[in-house]
């Protein structure tokens, strides 16, 4: 019988084989241990710390917006708080229960709470904002009583506070979340989904200046996102920077109070600088409404105000500029050569021009009357003529573009409209129709389809006073870092020189003065504290039965002999106002409170009482 044992060192061969895999896969193990825990230890190290940490971004305060007189702030910053829930930290039955009574405490609407926190979140640990933008006042009753709101978590942060503004909401705008619009647009630009940014004014203008740069805060989490730590590390936030403006807050009050509670706006500007020294629109907003809760009730409640309380008339409303647009249309008899100036036209009561009867704003007619004189008594025959016979509309266009019309003035703020030059090109493309000797006479007296923004009148005027040169109007005066206190002024841009011969504006000077010695604006403009140019304008919109746009364009002192010591004064008021002449009225109240050194009181008793 054989033996079938094999001997010892027959499986030698076979253990020894067996031992170096065993030994090779050891070594891999503890190489790739070594690779992991020293060479790589580091990386992973960071790697499990990041996914251990939650961020917050920590919202830097806003720079502060002042007036020229750099005293009190027109905008800042104040502090706030921000009530959160997390929703893991409340047991699932208790939460229906908990957010009723949580609405009641922050006098919230419980669908609003019920909307932001789903079913679907109940278990969730990152935090949903129930409410921002409140005091600690409303705070208050819910932090006595904090154990009956578990998973409730409130933090301090800094909101826009607005003082007092008055009518400048219109220039300031206002702030609001991001919507996710906007982020997709500005995420490049540093933008979170809870940034705040400007939505209007220069609040949007120059929110790369004002937002600052956001801190932030790491905070330790478990794996299902509760926090592990009460207080984590934080990267400060660098606040906005400063803006001071060129409006003067007393001219501000003064033309806004001048205005009143009519439908319109005034324009006060620096012709030698471009500088706007005051801007109201009326009427207009608090931005300080859009802070708190109430905020989308108070928006929604202005966006269906039928006076469009949102819309900055001064440059983002057109109204034919009526017979102010006589100023360029005597500009064009001085400057063009095809009309003396000392040319006797009548202007009697009609003007007729194939079936067609234009009529003088007086039944019994002006007279004989040359350039000026036409000027001083806004004779509308004398304009029909001389556009219709003499310019025509090529020539009406042109010298109404030399003013700056039909284009931006380019205002550092945003939503300026262009308003509109009309010609036979434009008619035929957007109307299809031709255009006829009508069209001309009606432009000619600054009628028809010719629109301008008051800030536009304001920069032709500026043109006069200069003697052909415009400076960009601008509302941002210089900048502020509040860290180092270094200052950024900015100096004035010349926005165009006109090519008119600078011989013209002289003599349109002396008639723009005319207005106001012998004119249409004699009864009305009285002030005795400054000497006047300007020129009135009633202008039509073409509603049946409707009141007309009250117009007065104008600059002070006529006699000042450095463009550097004028103002431009601008005033236009809707046709919903029942006298049509209260915009030379304000203007004649403004001039009078800012070179009288008076408040709107003063200057109302200083020059008769209120009438109209």
């Amino acid at each position: 019988m054989k033996n079938h044992l094999q001997p010892a060192s027959a499986h030698k061969p076979r253990i020894l084989a067996v031992g170096l895999v065993v030994l090779f896969v050891v070594a891999a193990y503890l190489a790739q241990l070594f690779l992991l825990q020293v060479v790589q230890g580091n990386r992973y190290q960071n790697r499990a710390a990041a996914l251990s940490q939650r961020t917050t971004a920590v919202p830097a305060p806003r720079g502060e917006i002042f007036d020229r007189n750099q005293d009190v702030p027109l905008a800042s910053s104040r502090s706030s708080y921000v009530v959160s829930l997390v929703p893991g930290e409340v047991p699932r039955d208790q939460l229906p229960l908990l957010l009723p009574r949580l609405s009641l405490a922050l006098h919230r609407n419980p669908a609003e709470l019920q909307k932001l926190v789903p079913p679907a979140l109940y278990g969730q640990f990152a935090p949903i904002e129930i409410v921002s933008g409140i005091d600690y006042s409303l705070l208050s009753p819910l932090a006595e009583r904090s154990s009956e709101f578990p998973g409730v978590h409130w933090e301090q942060v800094s909101v826009r506070d607005y003082r007092d503004v008055g009518s400048l909401g219109a220039v300031l705008g206002y702030v609001g979340n991001i919507t996710q619009e906007e982020l997709q647009v500005l995420y490049n630009s540093g933008y979170g989904a809870r940034s705040v940014v400007g939505k209007t004014g220069l609040e949007k203008q120059f929110d790369f200046l004002l937002r600052g740069k956001d801190g932030t805060r790491y905070q330790t989490v478990d794996a299902v996102g509760r926090e592990q730590t009460e207080v984590g590390r934080q990267d400060p936030p660098v606040p906005g920077k400063s803006l001071v403006l060129t409006i003067d807050r007393t001219y501000q009050t003064l033309a806004e109070q001048a205005l009143g509670d009519r439908i319109g706006s005034v324009v006060i500007l620096k012709p030698a600088t471009g500088e706007v020294l005051a801007l109201v629109s009326y009427p207009s907003f608090d931005p300080a409404a859009f802070m708190g809760p109430d905020a989308s009730s108070q928006f929604e409640s202005l966006a269906a105000d039928p006076r469009y309380p949102f819309l900055n008339r001064a440059i983002q409303a057109t109204y034919p500029p009526a017979s102010t647009f006589k100023m360029i249309m005597s500009a064009a008899v001085l400057g063009d050569g095809v009309v003396d100036p000392q040319r006797q036209v009548f202007s009697g009561p009609a003007y007729v021009l194939g079936d067609r009867i234009f009529r003088e704003h007086d039944p019994h007619g002006l007279g004989w009357v040359n350039m000026a004189r036409a000027l001083a008594l806004s004779a509308n025959i004398y304009f029909y003529t001389i556009g219709v016979e003499d310019l025509g509309i090529e020539r009406i266009s042109r010298y109404a573009k030399e003013f700056g019309l039909g284009k931006p003035t380019g205002i550092d703020l945003p939503g300026e409209v262009a308003g509109l030059v009309p010609g036979p090109e434009w008619k035929q493309s957007a109307l299809h129709s031709p255009w006829v000797g009508g069209d001309t006479a009606n432009t000619s007296i600054g009628q028809g389809y010719l629109q301008v923004t008051p800030l536009q009148m304001a920069d032709a005027v500026a043109l006069v006073s200069n003697g052909g040169k415009v400076f960009r109007p601008h509302l941002l005066k210089k900048v502020i870092d509040p860290t180092t206190g270094a200052a950024e002024e900015f100096a004035p841009e010349v926005l165009f020189q006109s090519s008119l011969p600078g011989t013209i504006y002289k003599p349109l000077q002396d008639a723009l003065r005319g207005v106001i010695t012998d004119g249409t604006a004699a009864a009305v403009v009285t002030t005795t504290a400054v000497k006047i140019a300007g020129k009135t304008g009633t202008g039509e919109d073409g509603l049946k039965g409707s009141a007309n746009h009250s117009w007065f364009i104008s600059y002070a002192p006529y006699d000042e002999p450095d463009p550097a010591k004028r103002i431009v004064v601008v005033v236009q008021v809707e046709r919903t106002n029942t006298w049509e002449w209260w915009a030379p009225k304000a203007a004649n109240l403004i001039y009078q409170g800012i070179f009288a050194h008076q408040t709107y009181e003063q200057a109302l008793r200083a020059i008769g009482p209120r009438w109209g």
